[in-house]
């Protein structure tokens, strides 16, 4: 595995990009305090902008050790930022990746995560030299498996009651994609 961190990746729509402390509104107000968004997920919609602002100082501390993956997907003409997309757990000694994501919800739909997911994967597997991405859902949230399957992952199967996300403990559907499936 290279340790070569967050770095700047460009598709047809969006460029992804790392986050910085003037992101806070738009995050705050695109995603992160929408409990539709976070519905699914480990962590709560934030209470306050001023919350937002404080997580990104953290983040953007993270980036100078060059070793974390995380994203701000923003949209190429305007600049707005309407995602995250990053790695939020990492094996280096099987060198594999899993990734986590969450978008604006007025945006759901538009092929934006799996645009986003699978320039991700292809940094991954030719940046950084990794052999497997994967990503997991809850199996009630159907529409994130189905930007996993979009983006070339394949289903590996469901772990029983293996998670706490907002909707408590759940099962997890897992997917992932290995350096040898891309065409």
């Amino acid at each position: 595995m290279k340790k070569v961190g967050t770095q700047t990746i460009e598709t047809e729509r969006l460029i992804l990009r790392r986050f910085t402390v003037e992101d806070a509104g738009d995050m705050y107000r695109n995603w992160a305090s929408d409990p539709e968004v976070t519905k699914y997920l480990t962590w709560p919609p934030h209470e306050s902008v001023e919350f937002t602002k404080s997580l990104l100082a953290d983040w953007v501390k993270e980036y100078e050790k060059g070793e974390v993956f995380h994203w701000a997907i923003t949209w190429k003409d305007s600049g707005e930022v309407i995602g995250d997309i990053s790695v939020v757990r990492l094996d280096e000694e099987v060198e594999a990746a899993e990734i986590g994501y969450c978008m604006a919800r007025r945006l759901w739909g538009q092929g934006i995560m799996p645009e986003s997911l699978t320039a991700v994967e292809n940094y991954l597997f030719d940046e950084a030299d990794l052999n497997r991405v994967g990503a997991c859902h809850d199996p009630e949230n159907a529409k994130s498996g189905r930007v996993m399957q979009k983006a070339g992952m394949q289903y590996e199967g469901t772990r029983r009651k293996a998670i706490k996300s907002n909707q408590g403990i759940t099962d997890v559907a897992m997917y992932a994609i290995l350096k040898t499936d891309r065409k």
